[in-house]
């Protein structure tokens, strides 16, 4: 197979669930239905589609990384190998741990969403005591607090998919006030379950199937402060099949 040259781009399809929209209800105005698209392309197709163009940039330098995401995949799939059957179940995603953890890490590192803010609407105290008042902005910065050493250790910078994962293999979740790239309390990101699926199944089957190298000239990525921690131009890489 001759290599080809792509741009990773994660896409999402808005249609099925705009159309359930407009046909639930004849009372939504065009604005809302304008505003209801933003929200899915923000929230769906930008934020997964960052977070998985900075692991295949980080996993390109850690093939040790890649070897074990590689080993769980074929161990997952084991029984299902010769058979005609394409693509991952919802059970085998949720067996790949190491792979959930090894996607997590990115996001510690660069999350999604890098930067968020609230405006208060009246007069307040936080958990710790600070007082704040009304029509405040407060914002904080999930991108510096993956990197806190008073939060992940000495070894904060590291690309360390292990601190993870529990001593008998399985993923172990830390709490969402500590790992903000879900925000935490009641307005958690409704998505995050379905964002490790997608993300995983995307992964499995690229893996699987294909060599990616990232191109030469973008060892270093120039990021793109927005709602998103975007790469400048995306991630230029060249795909090849893999062989076994």
């Amino acid at each position: 197979m001759n290599q080809h040259f792509f741009i990773i781009e994660n896409h999402i399809k808005i249609s099925t669930l705009l159309s359930r929209f407009v046909a639930s209800s004849d009372n939504y105005s065009d604005k809302f239905l304008r505003d209801i698209v933003i929200s899915f392309l923000l929230a769906g197709r930008e934020t997964t589609s960052s977070a998985l163009s900075w692991f295949f940039w980080i996993l390109s330098s850690r093939p040790d990384v890649e070897a074990k995401i590689l080993d769980e995949i074929h161990a997952v799939r084991a029984k299902n190998r010769g058979t005609e059957k394409c693509g991952y179940d919802f059970e085998e995603l949720k067996k790949m741990h190491y792979l959930h953890a090894a996607l997590t890490e990115s996001m510690r590192l660069y999350p999604p969403v890098p930067v968020n803010s609230a405006q208060t609407l009246k007069d307040d105290v936080l958990p710790d005591g600070t007082q704040i008042k009304n029509n405040w902005f407060i914002s904080y910065n999930a991108y510096a607090m993956g990197r806190m050493e008073a939060n992940w250790g000495k070894d904060c910078r590291e690309y360390r998919p292990e601190r993870w994962i529990h001593a008998d293999g399985t993923f172990q979740q830390e709490s969402p006030y500590k790992f903000t790239t879900f925000h935490a309390g009641p307005r958690m990101c409704l998505g995050k379950e379905m964002a490790y699926i997608q993300m995983k199944s995307i992964v499995a089957s690229i893996l699987d199937r294909f060599v990616m190298e990232i191109d030469g000239k973008r060892r270093c990525p120039e990021k793109v402060m927005s709602l998103t921690l975007r790469m400048k131009d995306g991630l230029p890489v060249r795909v090849k099949e893999r062989n076994y």
